[in-house]
């Protein structure tokens, strides 16, 4: 007579508790979520702030060549601020994944609108780049702008995925796609107020004498706040159809 399991363990125990109870699956080990994995994410998460950090100070040194350039300048451009609040978040899930065996559930969310950030920095900076042939004047593209808006989401993007296919922590809630919103929102009040009192504007978009009056700004943040909603659901979507399929695969002893 062979004596059959009297309990189910690992990722199918998570899947099988969520499907009884209705509820979709909760954190859990996921078949590759391992303690080695989760350290291995936990090291390239802080490689990634490191990086970071070095492209914020040379790409700060490059724009005090400008005499006349105003520090708060540098500091009002959405890139530089969505990189600085990267890098705290990168650090913060670095400690956990080194720490802990699973993430904060608000931490997943933050870290996908991060994620976000910066995808959309570099999408815009690379449009600025080419608006830059078919205007008069040019734009200089030093290293740390390289870094800041290619490299780095480029890499923020590719553990955000592994973390996703490692399935440790819970699915991203679409509630996600509206809060994105939020920071963007907040950064362009700011910058149309400030811009009109100072004469001075972080992207040409945002000025009205460039791009054909307030009707132009208004089309172009209406179409950047579309990229971040776009991307942002991209991005839900793929998570919770990672962590849900490697939650339901077995776990591999």
């Amino acid at each position: 007579m062979v004596d059959m399991p009297a309990t189910v363990t690992g990722s199918a125990a998570a899947v099988t508790s969520a499907d009884a109870a209705g509820r979709e699956p909760g954190p859990g080990p996921g078949p590759h979520g391992s303690v080695n994995a989760r350290r291995a994410l936990g090291v390239f998460r802080l490689a990634i702030a490191i990086v970071q950090v070095i492209a914020l100070i040379g790409n700060f040194q490059y724009v005090l060549r400008f005499p006349l350039f105003a520090s708060v300048n540098f500091f009002s451009y959405f890139t530089i601020q969505s990189a600085m609040l990267a890098v705290v978040t990168l650090l913060v899930a670095a400690a956990y994944a080194l720490l802990r065996p699973v993430d904060p559930p608000l931490l997943g969310a933050f870290r996908t609108m991060v994620t976000v950030y910066l995808l959309v920095s570099g999408i815009v900076f690379a449009l600025i780049v080419v608006q830059a042939s078919t205007r008069d004047y040019r734009v200089e593209v030093p290293w740390s702008d390289t870094v800041l808006h290619f490299v780095v989401p480029l890499l923020a993007l590719i553990a955000w995925t592994v973390d996703a296919v490692m399935a440790v922590n819970p699915p991203v809630p679409w509630a996600t796609v509206g809060i994105v919103l939020v920071l963007p929102s907040a950064w362009l009040v700011y910058t149309l107020v400030r811009g009109a009192d100072v004469g001075w504007y972080p992207y040409f978009f945002l000025d009205a004498t460039q791009v054909g009056g307030y009707p132009g700004v208004a089309a172009y943040c209406v179409l950047v706040l579309l990229i971040f909603v776009a991307l942002t659901a991209l991005l839900v979507a793929v998570h919770r159809r990672l962590a849900r399929s490697a939650l339901r695969r077995p776990a591999r002893y």
